[in-house]
């Protein structure tokens, strides 16, 4: 049986019509995806309606046509246009040839009409017109222009749509592999977007190349250097958010990274603090199983640490990336942006930033500038705004690269206004800090009589310029020593340490690292030695006690033995791990001739003791008499001993040659790599165990107080204005202090006495009372009714006995 089909609207309400099947729009189009060649008559009266509603919609914005509602358009036209190009966008894969030349009309339609379209038509032709490019019936590259445009119209949900549609569009198509030619084509468009003067498309243009570099969808040198470009537009707003990317790109990453760890991260934060305190009640308060449960603990405590300190090691060793870092004239770029700064009328926040930009910009590229150091000099000054902050700057713009000549002036400056008996603490504490800054990227600022006046703020009574000068002081300790006195040098790790001359450079001899892969012996587990160095128990002490009673054993045996005395030499000069001590050796020095000095005097008074002993222990005169030598035969044989333990050095040294990690080839494979990088990271976390107090330092006991970055770390490391005034405590008003009053009175109730709020009690009875109406047990029933009943028989043999005296009335 044959039926007519009428097309209705997009109501769901079918016009009804005797003798037809009824369909509306969303009906016919399931069925058309279903039988597409059924319903081709029905495609064609569609496309035709869409086409005369496109003409009609273009005469009467040509003509300025208005309707009886006064609105500019027709709504009905519209609403009609809308529809039909959304049902035609849905349809058009299945008729690819009926409907070729629809996804160019509709492009052209929105290109040359956009601005006078309404916004619901033109959100629903935009619509379409991305259906057509998600389902490959459209190039992108060909429309990338017009979504662009189109996200500076006024209409905010067509604005979005367009930007969200054109990053993910991009992110799908380098999703499983980079496509570098569609790639070039459309960073080709967007960059000559970039270079015009129209403020608007350079803004959307921008924030775009932004989101797909932040992404790491377009992470290549191309994309950096045009946003590193765009700081040279001639509109100010477009350099300011482009210098406000680049100074906040760490921050989004690190915002970036918190988000995604956050839920990973979140259960196996430790539960206890890791400090000496919590590692003593662990061993030595609780019972047995409360301990037990502490040191666990504190085990999983220090796997999580050493985790986090691993993977915090591991991302500072890869590699950096920032727009900056993939800058094609690094050089260039930094002059022509300082030459901007000195000839521009910007506020002062832009200036700032156009100033931290510089300075990051040759810190991370190690560049030499040296004009861009006078013109910081004349900000240096305790009053000046922001001061931390463009201090912060001129320490990332030094590096061991540039003159310590050229930084002289600007040293001077910061000492001399910061740094004096006449200014505040808080200046003190940021001049102090910012020298140790300074000093730690160029040692040679430093002279001998400046860091011993500097020096004597360690005893000053304001916690944050103590705090700096002690900084100061460990600084030195490690880097040159021999500027400080000798109160204040400590216990150096290298007493002849020496800050490296302008352009010194060490060339590696090595792979680097190597030396730890020939330390390790691979039969010791380090996680386990750090595990045992927590557990301080009784047990160390009953094994130091046993083996302090067995070396006595050993002594008074070795004193009673009648053995040569070259042996007994021998025997004292080997040390307790079979290594033998070399007195002659150029590399001890005098410090281990004075050294072995005192061994042999302590040598020599044991022994006396040990006669002594021998004496009063009543043994035999003949064996002491045996005992006894002549001075001169005694230093006779100990020059002999002498003279063969360094022979036997010197032959020691001569077979014990490096052993070389290949004994064939001496090349490292890949399996030495990874090691050495598992053993920099285990050896980073025992560094930070240590310093936390969580390990004992064994005979590693001249570790360094702080490791000292490398040139490499300094420049990639941001300087944070907020840690040179860290500890300096800032004067609050008076309003500040009564609102930190008043937030802390919220929480709280207001006073009452104890025994009022004991009387206005309304809840339930206290412990004390429900203790009285606890049901007793049969047994103490049973005692307290015994002891009552005997009490009742005591109190009655008393009271007849008692006399009351005579009553009066008897």
């Amino acid at each position: 049986m044959n039926f007519h089909r009428t097309i209705t609207g997009m109501s769901p309400e079918p016009l009804s019509a005797s003798g037809s099947e009824k369909l509306s729009l969303p009906s016919l189009q399931s069925k058309m995806k279903c039988d597409p060649e059924g319903y081709e008559s029905e495609l064609h009266l569609i496309y035709n309606q869409f086409k005369s509603s496109l003409e009609l919609f273009k005469q009467q914005a040509d003509l300025g046509f208005k309707s009886v509602s006064g609105i500019r358009n027709d709504p009905a036209v519209a609403k009609d246009l809308g529809d039909r190009a959304m049902f035609l966008a849905h349809v058009t894969p299945f008729y690819p040839t009926h409907l070729a030349y629809f996804p160019a009309q509709l492009a052209e339609f929105i290109r040359s009409s956009a601005r006078t379209l309404p916004s619901g038509l033109c959100l629903h032709v935009t619509q379409a017109l991305i259906l057509l490019m998600n389902r490959k019936m459209v190039d992108m590259g060909d429309n990338l222009a017009l979504f662009l445009e189109l996200q500076t119209f006024g209409n905010k949900a067509l604005r979005k749509l367009a930007y969200s549609h054109v990053v993910h569009s991009i992110k799908r198509m380098n999703q499983k592999h980079k496509n570098e030619v569609k790639n070039r084509a459309l960073q080709n468009v967007l960059f000559e977007m970039l270079r015009q003067e129209d403020e608007t498309k350079a803004k959307r243009v921008l924030i775009t190349l932004r989101e797909l570099h932040q992404r790491k969808v377009w992470f290549d040198e191309r994309t950096a250097n045009a946003i590193c470009t765009a700081c040279f537009h001639p509109s100010s707003r477009i350099m300011i958010a482009c210098l406000s990317f680049l100074l906040d790109y760490e921050k989004f990453e690190d915002d970036d990274s918190d988000a995604s760890s956050s839920e990973d991260e979140a259960p196996h934060t430790p539960q206890i603090v890791l400090n000496r305190e919590s590692i003593y009640k662990a061993h030595h308060q609780g019972t047995i199983a409360s301990k037990k449960k502490k040191k666990a603990k504190l085990q999983r405590a220090m796997r999580s640490m050493k985790k986090q300190q691993r993977l915090s090691s591991e991302k500072s060793n890869s590699n950096y990336h920032t727009p900056l870092n993939h800058l094609k004239d690094p050089q260039g770029f930094a002059e022509k942006l300082f030459s901007r700064l000195q000839t521009c009328n910007e506020r002062f926040e832009v200036k700032m930033m156009m100033l931290k930009v510089i300075a990051r910009t040759i810190g991370l590229h190690r560049l030499i500038l040296l004009n861009f150091y006078p013109f910081l000099q004349k900000y240096i000054q305790p009053h000046q705004r922001d001061v931390t902050s463009l201090l912060a700057a001129a320490v990332q713009a030094c590096h061991d690269m540039v003159p310590p000549d050229a930084i002289q002036p600007l040293f001077k400056q910061l000492v001399n206004q910061f740094v004096h008996d006449r200014s505040r603490p808080e200046a003190i504490a940021v001049g102090l800090n910012v020298t140790r800054e300074l000093c730690l990227r160029i040692p040679l600022l430093m002279t001998e009589d400046l860091l011993q006046d500097l020096a004597l703020y360690k005893k000053s009574h304001e916690k944050a310029v103590s705090i700096a000068a002690r900084s100061l002081i460990g600084l030195f300790r490690e880097i040159c020593p021999s500027l400080l006195i000798k109160k204040d040098r400590g216990r150096p790790t290298n007493p002849k340490a020496r800050p490296k001359a302008y352009g010194e450079v060490n060339v590696l001899s090595n792979v680097p690292g190597v030396e730890l892969l020939e330390e390790d012996d691979g039969n010791e587990d380090g996680d386990d030695a750090d595990e045992a160095s927590l557990s301080g128990t009784d047990d160390d002490l009953d094994h130091d006690e046993m083996v302090a009673s067995s070396d006595d054993e050993d002594n008074q045996i070795a004193n009673s033995d009648s053995g040569s005395e070259e042996d007994s030499i021998v025997a004292e000069d080997v040390d307790s791990d079979g290594s033998i001590d070399d007195n002659d050796s150029d590399v001890s020095g005098d410090e281990d001739d004075e050294e072995d000095e005192d061994d042999e005097d302590e040598e020599d008074e044991e022994n006396e003791s040990n006669n002594n002993d021998a004496k009063d222990s009543g043994t035999g005169v003949k064996d002491n008499k045996a005992k006894k030598r002549k001075v001169a035969d005694f230093d006779k044989q100990l020059t002999d001993a002498d003279a063969s333990l360094r022979a036997l050095k010197r032959l020691a040294k001569e077979n014990m040659e490096p052993i070389s990690l290949d004994s064939t080839d001496g090349f490292l494979s890949n399996e030495d790599f990874q090691r050495i990088k598992e053993l920099k990271a285990k050896k980073d976390a025992r560094f930070a165990l240590t310093q936390h107090g969580l390990l004992k330092k064994g005979a590693d006991s001249k570790s360094p107080a702080f490791k000292i970055p490398n040139s490499d770390e300094l420049s990639i490391k941001r300087v944070d204005p907020a840690k040179l005034e860290v500890h300096v405590k800032k004067r609050m008003s008076k309003e500040e202090r009564l609102a930190l009053v008043r937030a802390g009175r919220e929480d709280r109730g207001k006073y009452q006495a104890r025994a009022a709020i004991k009387q206005k009690k309304t809840g339930g009875m206290s412990n004390r009372q429900k203790e009285h109406k606890k049901p007793m047990p049969l047994a103490a029933k049973r005692a307290k009714v015994a002891k009552s009943r005997i009490d009742k028989k005591k109190k009655q043999q008393r009271a007849g006995k008692q006399f009351r005296g005579k009553k009066a009335w008897k």
